[in-house]
């Protein structure tokens, strides 16, 4: 497990499409790869896990998580998200989970990160049916 660097933007672009939001809010893999906000777990050259600042703001960042659908591997996100976690209070920042109250593989490893409830939301779309199933944590 380590930080993202420029040179992991390809391994980036390999994660399967449901996973693919998780670079979005960076501009796409490249960015995501180069904002030293990113940290995954790895197997060889494949990216199996990855925990990254999802939106940055002043005072806080929200982390979002995804990890590869094999569940020998879903305790790799608990050490990206920490890592990442650590990462962000070194900058003075205040690490922030967001995630549907529907999304329980969100909020357990939220929970198991230490993150605790503050207030619960309704997620609300128009348009094409929301994914379901997402290869997500967060």
């Amino acid at each position: 497990m380590r930080r993202l660097t420029a040179r992991d933007a390809r391994a980036l672009t390999t994660l399967p499409p449901a996973m693919s939001w998780i670079h979005r809010t960076w501009g796409g893999p490249e960015a995501l790869a180069r904002s030293g906000h990113a940290w995954a777990a790895l197997q060889g050259d494949r990216i199996v896990a990855v925990a990254c600042t999802y939106f940055l703001g002043t005072t806080y960042e929200d982390v979002a998580c995804v990890t590869v659908p094999d569940p020998r591997l879903q305790y790799l996100a608990l050490d990206c998200v920490d890592a990442l976690c650590a990462d962000i209070a070194a900058r003075g920042h205040t690490p922030s989970w967001t995630c549907s109250t529907s999304n329980r593989p969100g909020r357990l490893l939220a929970w198991t990160a230490g993150f605790r409830p503050e207030r619960e939301y309704a997620h609300y779309a128009v348009g094409a049916p929301a994914a379901t199933g997402r290869a997500a944590a967060g």
